[in-house]
């Protein structure tokens, strides 16, 4: 019902648009004032574009339907105005023979006249060639002034080809030409190009009519009378075309070679006429051979004679095998409708991008000549199939070519990515495909927009790189299904230099700014998440991930350690050893929960009367930006980074034990000296075990230089004149 709804309103919109009272401008504003919203335009504007593209479609193909017609009505429309030209050239040569005849023999002369004419009627009238054939009977061929002439040398085939070596001789580029046996020259004669469009003057050009090809040379200004090789068209996929003269422009026909075409001037209409004539006559000729060759090559042969044995000596008399007949292996049908039309069939399927009805064609005729001979019918039909399969190759190419529309995904290449499987190409298929993909995804990331919030463009970011991932890999799996395994390493390798240029854009974006290291640690932790979506599909790329980004995550944690660093000796430097007043009990309660956030469960024990706390300030400060460094670069871990994040702790570490204990020992007064102890007890009964049990449950194994550290009972020696540490 939904679908039948579509196709009214469709007839409907069609029929509002090609109504001869339709103004664009009352209509958008009728429709505006009409729709809801937003969504009813994007409608309407889509099933507009669909009738356009359905238009498009039509007129295309409507176009090469009537390709050929058009061809072949131009084609005698020629034969016919130069059978009109030849007639009334005949008719004025009788009638000037009428009056130079003296009036007595009149009457005789007037019938024979009548006879003539009435014999010149009957012949046009069953059929245009006749006609021509028997115009060409009585005025002969024109010979050719100046710069054209048909062949003259003997009926001999060393003759012809003696005369085609001597005159391709003066043609660089083309001695490739005179390796193919049995071609010979037909017809020869200076041509001036003209473009297709604008009709302009392009070049001085020597066309060489051979019995089964064109070539067509430029002239070469400095060397007189030598020519360069410009391109070669086989007749059998030429059509000529007669050019109505338009002055000043006149005396030009056109060659259409599918898809392109060459409009060319001759000398005078005789030479025009000539040429028209001679391309028509060697085409039908050449066609005719082919098919003979054909009806030859499907003929039955005669039982062949088999020689006896007792006439050859040289026989092995135990070799009972019959021989098989050379002719019977030769044997191959091609005279079937459909393989006579395939080449043509090949040529309509490519213009109007029936891609599957080409392909099909194809395999049925490789199915057709599977286990069948070669003989040189079947090797000139290959021929002719093969120069369409590499214009489809090139088509399906540029299909998949990244210069074309990314839009639609990955599914909008399975069509072409199909059919080169199909036809054999599956390598190339497979690198086309990956290439148009990677430019997608090269395209998409440099098309978002970089938001203020570095952790918001990072979200965006994998959401656009590991969905178009996925998709790539899903449609990979579809298209190259029944392919060998090199397709699928290939893949692998695409989704490694993939990986490689969202890395790039992600370290930019979060190492490069300079950011802090829990947004850096919260941006790394959303791609591991959406990178490990990809083990659906059974591909893990998690590794590739850490490998990318060590150097950074390494320079990050590197940075925030030497922050901490600094930070913790400038507060060693200014520590008075007084405890802690927070001055209000919401100030205390906050920090309570704060060293509980941090794993410091018996912060209670350290706390005073009123809002006073047991210990340092610095001690506290220290503390808490430890375990905050831990957590963030625990979301950072993986296992290449283990010896980094251990030693950065370490060094944090030591830091403060070595302040603590060099205050310990260089304190005389007893009550802060007493003070410091209870801070060194802090340090090394609370939080260092806090920060081992948290190392082991987010790293999965104990840190043995920890617990050393721990442990030791004298862990420095002391520089008793200087106020820092030395390891």
């Amino acid at each position: 019902m939904a679908m039948a709804m579509s196709d009214s309103g469709a007839s409907r919109l069609r029929r509002q648009l090609e109504s001869g009272s339709f103004e664009a401008r009352l209509y958008v504003k009728q429709l505006s004032q009409q729709s809801d919203g937003d969504r009813d335009l994007q409608e309407h504007r889509q099933r507009i574009q669909a009738l356009a593209e359905e238009t498009a479609q039509n007129l295309k193909r409507n176009v090469y339907q009537n390709y050929r017609q058009f061809i072949e009505t131009a084609r005698e429309i020629s034969y016919l105005e130069s059978e009109m030209y030849q007639l009334s050239h005949l008719l004025t040569e009788q009638k000037s023979n009428l009056e130079s005849i003296p009036l007595t023999l009149l009457p005789a002369a007037a019938a024979a006249a009548a006879g003539a004419a009435t014999a010149s009627g009957g012949e046009e009238g069953g059929g245009s060639a006749g006609g021509r054939d028997h115009l060409r009977g009585q005025a002969g061929f024109f010979p050719s002034p100046g710069g054209a002439s048909r062949d003259s040398s003997g009926p001999g085939e060393e003759g012809k080809q003696r005369t085609l070596t001597t005159l391709l001789e003066k043609v660089e580029g083309c001695r490739h030409l005179l390796e193919t046996p049995g071609q010979y020259l037909v017809y020869n004669g200076d041509l001036v190009e003209y473009e297709a469009d604008h009709m302009a003057q392009l070049q001085r050009v020597h066309g060489f009519l051979m019995n089964d090809c064109l070539l067509v040379a430029t002239w070469l200004p400095q060397r007189r009378g030598m020519y360069r090789y410009d391109a070669l068209y086989p007749l059998d996929g030429l059509a000529v075309v007669n050019v109505k003269d338009n002055p000043p422009m006149k005396d030009m026909f056109k060659l259409l070679m599918f898809p392109e075409s060459r409009i060319f001037q001759a000398e005078n209409a005789k030479i025009k006429r000539e040429w028209l004539e001679v391309l028509e006559e060697t085409k039908r000729a050449l066609s005719e051979k082919r098919r003979r060759e054909q009806e030859e090559a499907a003929a039955p042969r005669g039982p062949p004679q088999v020689t006896s044995k007792a006439s050859n000596p040289f026989e092995d008399e135990d070799d009972d095998e019959p021989a098989v007949p050379e002719a019977e292996e030769e044997k191959v049908d091609l005279s079937m409708e459909w393989i006579q039309e395939l080449p043509e069939d090949l040529d309509v399927c490519i213009a109007q991008r029936d891609f599957e009805g080409a392909v099909d064609l194809l395999d049925k005729l490789n199915q057709y000549l599977e286990d069948k001979p070669s003989p040189p019918a079947v090797k000139e039909l290959r021929a002719r199939v093969d120069e369409r399969v590499r214009q489809l190759t090139e088509v399906l190419v540029f299909e998949l070519s990244p210069d074309r529309s990314l839009r639609g995904g990955p599914k909008a290449t399975r069509r072409a990515v199909s059919q080169l499987i199909r036809l054999g190409q599956c390598t190339k298929a497979c690198e086309l495909f990956l290439r148009n993909r990677a430019a997608a995804v090269h395209t998409a990331i440099r098309q978002l927009r970089i938001e203020g919030a570095t952790l918001l463009y990072i979200h965006k970011l994998c959401h656009v790189f590991f969905t178009s991932l996925l998709e790539t890999a899903r449609e990979f799996e579809a298209d190259f299904a029944g392919t060998d395994g090199g397709c699928y390493s290939a893949f692998v390798v695409w989704a490694r230099s993939a990986l490689g240029t969202f890395a790039a854009a992600f370290s930019k974006q979060v190492f490069d700014s300079k950011e802090s290291l829990s947004t850096a640690a919260e941006c790394v932790k959303v791609a591991k998440e959406h990178c490990q979506q990809l083990g659906d599909i059974g591909l893990d790329l998690t590794f590739i991930i850490h490998t990318l980004l060590v150097k950074d995550i390494q320079g990050a944690l590197h940075s925030y350690k030497e922050i901490i660093i600094e930070a913790t000796k400038h507060r060693n430097s200014e520590e008075m050893w007084r405890r802690m007043n927070l001055m209000t009990p919401e100030a205390l309660g906050k920090l309570k929960e704060e060293m509980k956030s941090c794993g410091v469960r018996n912060f209670e024990q350290y706390t005073g009367d009123d809002c006073w706390v047991n210990l340092s300030y610095t001690v506290v400060a220290f503390t808490k930006q430890t375990m905050g460094f831990l957590e963030e670069a625990l979301k950072l871990y993986f296992p290449e980074l283990h010896m980094v994040l251990l030693e950065s702790l370490v060094e944090i570490i030591l830091v403060a034990v070595q302040h603590v204990d060099y205050s310990l020992r260089c304190e005389q007064d007893p009550e802060k000296k007493n003070f410091i102890r209870q801070n060194a007890s802090f340090l090394y009964e609370t939080v260092l075990p806090v920060v081992e049990k948290r190392f082991e449950e987010g790293v999965g194994k104990p840190a043995k230089q920890l617990q050393d550290l721990r442990n030791a009972s004298r862990l420095i020696r002391v520089n008793p004149e200087s106020t820092t540490s030395v390891v």
